[in-house]
């Protein structure tokens, strides 16, 4: 008997860096423009073996345009402080249970398919995994352009440090650990770039919802901290870009950085 594996994409209007970002519309090769949100769910339908994916929302106008181009919603609450706690809400109203929810973050279009697939054969492979998420070495590319995000005041991509079993030690939108070497465009650092997808067990998501908001979360706005403050491990999975560029969608500045990215691919 398999694993029931199902994709949650959260999304909400209101985000304080950018107000309305799921219905940013980015242009692709053809000159097609496409909503945030409708690219992220494309990016979910190419993982293979999945059996559903849905938007988890509190807002009207998200809905209608996941609707619009085909997808499936699942309206949440207003009350929901973050993407894991949407999910949480939405797993309650699955039309059937799981066994492994992936929670594949709505500004994170350029996400492989293969990172997803990743996650779901971790947890398939090991019945102790709580939580699993990709990390990804970054490149002196990459690097850079977290350190100029920070120079400029930006919050950008988060980075993980872990320890040898792969079990994360901490989360940070800081640059971390330390290095002040300078590195060229396609060198490999010592610094990993956390990816925004995560996956579960649903009792891992029940017990996540109960527990209050601790310091670290807070003061980093990072939701996975939670977990680790209440002691759960969180298994940190390498994956391989393979060449593709991974950017996420944190600042207006991002939409230049994506379209990039999607017409340099070819990608419509």
């Amino acid at each position: 008997m398999t694993d029931k594996t199902v994709i949650i994409i959260p999304a909400r209007y209101a985000s304080t860096r950018f107000e309305g970002k799921p219905l940013a519309m980015l242009t692709g090769s053809t000159g097609a423009r496409k909503s945030l949100i409708q690219r992220s769910w494309e990016t979910a339908c190419d993982v293979p073996s999945v059996d559903g994916i849905f938007v988890a929302t509190d807002d009207q106008r998200i809905a209608d345009a996941v609707h619009n181009f085909g997808g499936q919603v699942i309206m949440t609450s207003q009350n929901c402080r973050n993407g894991t706690e949407r999910v949480a809400e939405a797993v309650q109203k699955l039309p059937e249970p799981a066994d492994i929810v992936v929670n594949l973050q709505g500004d994170a279009p350029l996400t492989p398919p293969w990172f997803i697939t990743a996650l779901i054969e971790e947890m398939k492979g090991d019945s102790t995994v709580e939580m699993a998420t990709p990390v990804l070495r970054c490149d002196g590319l990459t690097l850079n352009m977290f350190r100029e995000d920070r120079r400029n005041g930006r919050v950008g991509g988060t980075t993980a440090v872990f320890d040898q079993n792969w079990d994360a030690l901490y989360f940070s939108k800081e640059v971390l650990p330390f290095t002040d070497k300078t590195y060229a465009d396609d060198e490999q650092t010592p610094v990993y770039h956390h990816v925004g997808a995560y996956a579960y067990r649903p009792t891992s998501l029940a017990r996540y919802i109960r527990w209050p908001e601790r310091s670290l979360e807070r003061l980093e706005g990072l939701e996975q901290l939670r977990l680790l403050e209440h002691g759960v491990k969180i298994r940190c999975v390498l994956v391989d870009a393979q060449g593709r560029v991974f950017w996420e969608l944190n600042n207006p500045v991002d939409v230049a950085r994506i379209e990039k990215v999607l017409q340099a691919k070819g990608w419509p």
